[in-house]
């Protein structure tokens, strides 16, 4: 069903996800999902008084047309009486420009949430992103955790990141544009071969033909997500039970070896994140597990931290003493 949104379903949709807020800033790039986040919120704040809106667009200088594009949201914003703001954010590298156009659209829009004084930050990922992610997780080899995809709500830097569309299907908010009679921007690059979403885009057909439909890829992110409450929940009783601290380091006492294979992996990865502060890659996380349980005794670094453990079953991790001036890890890194 692509019926547009609106009347008792668009109220609903954003009662849920925008009352408890004061000020929601809406990120919008011009395309067809950003701009009916725009214009259904639009529509339906004007009959409340609150939470206020305003509007910003990132402008990662990769496009000629991004200039137009602007122009258009600021007309939009403009006849809803909404601030309206370009970000700019250039993006220098040109390699892995999806993730670091991402990273600096998200720094963007989070600093200047902060500084106008939103306490929350809405986009507008649709249930097909969610679907698509699953799949690029799955490509990349994510464990559960990573086959949650994104989650409806996320804090950012003080600031809570909303995604009110996650549930519905790009092709409703289009219904809903052309409903309204509104136009809206096609990227280029969403249709370049020369990056991952798009060549998943240009699968869909065949994808959907063998079962993984959408509809399917969401449903395993929320069932992954259930899942992974409830693994949290163990780990914050197995860290409760076992974890000590000692100074800036922590210390897993042996009678956690007893805990289920998962509850152990994820204990140790919470720890040496909580050491170390880095980010913690499962694969290596993996390896490091494996080392403990097959090596009488031993040290490591990861992500920051350094993980020692000796015969009797007791881990210490501790902070990594800094790294050479040369670069080079230390022996046993990983």
């Amino acid at each position: 069903m692509n019926d547009p949104l609106g009347g008792a379903e668009q109220a609903a949709l954003f009662e849920r996800w925008f009352v408890p807020r004061r000020h929601v800033l809406l990120a919008v790039s011009g395309g067809a999902d950003s701009t009916a986040l725009l214009v259904l919120a639009a529509e339906w704040a004007d009959k409340r008084e609150r939470p206020k809106l305003s509007v910003a667009t990132v402008d990662h200088g990769l496009r000629a047309e991004a200039a137009e594009e602007i122009e258009t949201v600021a007309r939009i914003a403009a006849d809803f009486e909404l601030p309206h703001v370009r970000l700019a954010a250039p993006v220098g590298r040109k390699t892995k420009i999806e993730s670091t156009a991402r990273t600096l659209r998200y720094e963007a829009l989070v600093a200047y949430a902060r500084e106008i004084g939103a306490d929350a930050l809405a986009t507008a990922h649709t249930l097909d992103d969610q679907a698509e992610t699953v799949l690029m997780r799955l490509a990349a080899g994510s464990g559960p955790v990573g086959l949650a995809a994104m989650r409806q709500t996320v804090e950012r830097g003080g600031v809570l990141h909303l995604r009110p569309f996650l549930g519905v299907p790009k092709a409703r908010l289009i219904a809903s544009l052309e409903q309204r009679v509104m136009r809206w921007s096609d990227d280029a690059m969403n249709a370049d071969p020369a990056f991952a979403r798009a060549r998943l885009r240009a699968g869909r057909a065949a994808l959907e033909r063998e079962g993984l439909t959408h509809e399917r890829l969401a449903t395993l992110a929320f069932r992954m997500a259930r899942v992974n409450a409830a693994l949290d929940a163990a780990v914050d009783a197995a860290a409760s039970a076992h974890v000590s601290e000692k100074g800036k380091g922590r210390i897993v006492a042996p009678a956690a070896a007893a805990l289920p294979d998962e509850i152990k992996l994820r204990l140790l990865g919470r720890v040496v994140h909580e050491v170390g502060g880095g980010r913690v890659h499962l694969e290596r996380l993996e390896r490091l597990a494996d080392r403990i349980v097959t090596e009488p005794q031993g040290a490591a670094t990861l992500a920051g931290a350094r993980v020692a453990w000796r015969p009797g079953g007791r881990i210490v991790a501790q902070p990594a003493p800094p790294r050479r001036g040369d670069g080079a890890g230390g022996r046993g890194g990983l």
